[in-house]
């Protein structure tokens, strides 16, 4: 790239250009550098090289082709000092340097404030997703404990319903074995009878064997063979439970959904499909209804 021809400084117009200010794109030496500087309105110009910059030609106007150097604030354009005074009369104006020096502040402080919003939003999202974590745990705590209690309260049925088959079985079972024992006394009865019968038999037929034989026939005629009693029995039966019954059992929880805030103050929340456990414990309502009005509907 050939090089850009020497430059001479534009305040003295007789020392080498030097240093360019981007600011008022003009070229200085280095004793009017430092005087500029030392201003208070361009001591914060920014300078470089004018070797390393090859500044672009000024703006010219199309229609007087002169160098723009005002702004027209009513119609927002650049103009010269002939338009000012000429299809731009009465407009309001400033310096092009000055419309530009307040347009980058103001664009430097615009990104700045939604830069710094941006950060804070970015800390309350972060903030509240570790809030949002902690009240998930919570949920998942309190679910727990209801399940165990849940449980203990099944062990604790499971207990009583045990409990209350051993009592009642004992009792039916104490009844047979008391009934076992009266027939066993008889049955012991019997067996004594029949001695006698075997020790009569050895005696001598007399008139006191046939009274003895008389008193064995009351004896045996006030033995009795009682029925065999209907005996208990016991069964179980099971009543069918489904998941959902199970659901039934516990609360329920809600998560709203996420919000998003829209130019124009605009909410939109983002799809939400329900879980299958709000699905599950929705009461059915099929066939609630018999019939349906044909004007209603």
């Amino acid at each position: 790239m050939a090089q850009a021809a020497s430059k001479t400084c534009e305040i003295c117009v007789s020392a080498p250009g030097s240093q360019y200010c981007l600011e008022c794109e003009q070229y200085f030496c280095e004793n009017c550098k430092t005087f500029h500087i030392r201003q208070k309105l361009s001591k914060n110009h920014q300078f470089q090289s004018s070797s390393d910059v090859i500044p672009e030609g000024k703006s010219r106007c199309k229609e007087h082709n002169e160098d723009v150097s005002f702004v027209c604030n009513t119609c927002n354009v650049a103009v010269c000092s002939s338009c000012v005074t000429g299809s731009h009369t009465g407009h309001a104006f400033s310096k092009l340097k000055d419309s530009i020096s307040q347009l980058k502040e103001k664009n430097k402080k615009d990104l700045q404030r939604k830069v710094h919003e941006t950060t804070q939003n970015m800390k309350k999202m972060e903030e509240s997703l570790k809030a949002f974590d902690v009240k998930v745990e919570v949920v998942v705590k309190a679910i727990t404990e209801e399940g165990t209690k849940i449980k203990a309260m099944v062990d604790k049925c499971i207990a009583q319903m045990i409990a209350s088959v051993k009592d009642q079985s004992k009792t039916e079972k104490d009844k047979l074995t008391k009934i076992i024992a009266d027939r066993k006394m008889d049955l012991k009865a019997g067996s004594n009878l029949d001695k006698k019968i075997y020790e009569l038999d050895k005696t001598r037929n007399d008139g006191k064997l046939l009274q003895s034989l008389q008193k064995l026939t009351e004896d045996i005629a006030k033995l009795t063979i009682e029925p065999i009693p209907e005996f208990p029995d016991i069964q179980y039966t099971a009543k069918p439970v489904t998941d959902n019954d199970i659901k039934q059992l516990f609360g329920i929880f809600i998560i709203s959904g996420v919000r998003t805030q829209h130019i124009g103050n605009r909410e939109k929340e983002l799809p939400k499909t329900k879980s299958d456990y709000e699905q599950d414990t929705k009461p059915k309502e099929e066939g609630k209804y018999l019939y349906r009005c044909n004007r209603c509907g």
